[in-house]
């Protein structure tokens, strides 16, 4: 392996505890409030990777109860977030996350949700 691609690899990797960092930064000042503990939104520990609309102590809106034949990917995650109400009509979720590196950030905390 070349120096510069050993360079990029532990770049990325070293970049993947500081985007989880500030994913739980950006969750506690824009997800926290409905999605930890409220009756607002759903716990999401163990969301990533879940069946969609799967949590048996949660009511979840029609929207999200269409999808859920799906499971909760990157992609989902990412889609959802972007714009709730394109990805699930009829979800009671209005807020998106935006620009892109936020979301991403929000799902690679997400991933350490256990």
């Amino acid at each position: 392996m070349s120096r510069i691609a050993f360079a990029a690899l532990a770049a990325s990797l070293a970049a993947t505890p500081a985007l989880a960092a500030d994913g739980e930064t950006l969750f506690n000042t824009q997800c926290k409030m409905c999605h930890g503990g409220s009756v607002m939104g759903p716990k999401l520990e163990g969301v990533a990777g879940a069946k969609i609309a799967a949590r048996p102590d949660f009511n979840y809106s029609p929207g999200l109860k269409a999808k859920a034949d799906g499971t909760w990917t990157d992609a989902n995650l990412d889609a959802f977030l972007k714009a709730p109400t394109t990805f699930a009509p009829g979800t009671r979720m209005m807020i998106s996350v935006q620009p892109d590196d936020n979301r991403k950030a929000i799902i690679g905390y997400l991933k350490t949700l256990k």
